[in-house]
């Protein structure tokens, strides 16, 4: 399986498996993004197919694995692609308390913090903190790309799921208020799952989220 280029500096690969969470298990299909040029990437997110991560980033340098948050269909790949490239998982500490549901033997290997910036392959992102899908989850900002990768915080139609434990509606309203939703309006918001969005399109709809409740 290779990955597909979709913009300057951004490949795309979909890998698909479970997310379990309390005590439930759903069939899901997972949007990986590798952003860098020929010699050096990041990969955000390392879901379920470590084989197929390995094959799409090919002999290139993967110089961290950003993750969004850590429900374990976003991370299961992460510790087998970590040894393959000797890359570091780095996590923001809020979602410590998920990331010990898959791996409570098995730390992160470093931390992100709200407005750190990562710079690989002439892309720069700016880590952005956006609690409310899970405590700590974090999306990536790429201004001179004028895209968002959003994990599971914004989808095209409304926010991520908060119904799984550590989650919180209330608080994924606020983040997309305040974090997201002021964002330039024609950016592109690349998701955790499923179909691309613009914030254009989703943040006039922000009322409607909230009175319907999720």
């Amino acid at each position: 399986m290779s990955a597909e280029q979709v913009g300057e500096g951004v490949e795309y690969l979909s890998t698909s498996g479970q997310f379990q969470i309390d005590g439930k298990s759903f069939d899901v299909d997972n949007n990986v993004w590798i952003i860098g040029d020929s010699s050096e990437v990041v990969l955000i997110d390392a879901p379920h197919d470590a084989d197929a991560i390995k094959k799409a980033v090919g002999d290139r340098d993967v110089t961290a694995i950003l993750c969004t948050h850590s429900h374990n269909d976003h991370v299961n790949a992460a510790p087998a692609i970590a040894q393959a490239f000797e890359a570091p998982i780095l996590l923001n500490p809020d979602d410590k308390v998920v990331w010990n549901l898959t791996y409570p033997d098995r730390e992160p290997d470093g931390t992100l913090s709200d407005g750190e910036t990562f710079t690989v392959g002439g892309v720069t992102l700016r880590a952005i903190a956006t609690p409310g899908h899970s405590p700590g989850s974090t999306c990536f900002y790429a201004p001179d790309l004028g895209t968002l990768f959003a994990g599971d915080t914004l989808f095209s139609g409304g926010p991520g799921a908060t119904g799984p434990s550590y989650s919180d509606f209330d608080v994924i309203i606020e983040t997309l208020r305040n974090k997201l939703f002021t964002l330039p309006g024609d950016t592109i918001v690349r998701t955790g799952h499923g179909d691309i969005t613009t914030i254009g399109d989703e943040a006039p709809r922000l009322e409607e989220y909230r009175e319907r409740g999720y």
